[in-house]
């Protein structure tokens, strides 16, 4: 069973068989059906099914010679609203399975940003028409969460939101100088770093860390698109999944600049979401890359 199958509202399935009867409903009465030739002339396709706005399960299989559908997977999924970055993507498959895995290196985040792919038939087209590399893309992310809380948001003037800004820009502009290899920039951001060490390891000897730090974005655990953040929330809102009735948490967080969609299930969540408090807990990361001919 999925780990965060709780997350898109179905937290009460307990066997196998409640299971394969959500997956075989999502098959049957799927929204979406995505189709693709490989190159060995086998067809892969993807049944997306919505239990609420936004929210719901693909199931990802092949068909045989006889044009029988045989289920390989599923994964819940959130579908994002928004673009969340335009830096240059690569994509690589899973070696167990036909799905993707998308890798942006996007400076706002610190660290090289692992995503589950969702829109993996479009990208196999592609692959087969061997229209590699594309230009214009974009990127839009969602991530399902099983285990949050809400956090109160740091009190700051007008005027320390803009000096905060001015220095998250010129720190951007220092990260996009030393991956060009600047040694002077990479000498900067080393010294920043060794400063911020030194201050916040004085304040925390007096003041909670979570008054220190507005907002983080690390990796968690052993699997790579897995990561903990902690962002304040822009946008959110309720949905209750058509099949369990139960209520599931989508907000739009922006983390060290990075916006992206969450969504979780309101058993999974402490406290209550809203505009300018903040979200802190674990995540699993997807993405859909948008192309230029999709828009």
């Amino acid at each position: 069973m999925h780990k965060f199958l709780r997350a898109v509202g179905f937290s009460k399935i307990e066997d196998r068989k409640e299971l394969s009867e959500i997956i075989t409903a999502s098959i049957q009465n799927a929204d979406k059906r995505l189709y693709v030739t490989t190159m060995h002339d086998g067809i892969i396709a993807e049944f997306e099914k919505n239990f609420a706005e936004d929210i719901g399960i693909a199931v990802c299989g092949e068909f045989d010679e006889n044009d029988k559908f045989i289920y390989e997977y599923y994964y819940p999924y959130l579908i994002p609203t928004d673009v969340s970055t335009e830096e240059d993507l690569n994509v690589e498959r899973h070696a167990a399975q036909i799905s993707y895995a998308g890798i942006c290196n996007e400076p706002r985040v610190g660290v090289t940003l692992i995503f589950y792919l969702q829109n993996m038939i479009p990208y196999i087209k592609y692959e087969n028409e061997d229209n590699f590399p594309i230009r214009g893309t974009s990127l839009s992310l969602s991530a399902l969460s099983i285990k949050g809380q809400i956090l109160m948001p740091i009190a700051k003037t007008d005027e320390e939101k803009e000096v905060a800004k001015k220095k998250t820009n010129y720190r951007n502009k220092l990260i996009n100088n030393a991956r060009r290899g600047d040694e002077n920039a990479i000498e900067s951001l080393t010294l920043d770093d060794m400063d911020l060490y030194t201050s916040i390891s004085k304040k925390i000897r007096s003041q909670d860390v979570y008054s220190l730090v507005d907002s983080y974005f690390m990796p968690y655990g052993v699997e790579c698109d897995h990561y903990s953040v902690l962002g304040e929330i822009k946008e959110t809102k309720k949905v209750i999944n058509k099949m369990s009735k139960e209520t599931v948490h989508i907000m739009r967080i922006n983390c060290n600049d990075l916006e992206f969609d969450l969504c979780i299930n309101d058993k999974d969540l402490l406290g209550e979401p809203a505009i300018g408090r903040r979200f802190k807990g674990n995540i699993w990361m997807q993405g859909v890359i948008n192309y230029p001919d999709s828009k």
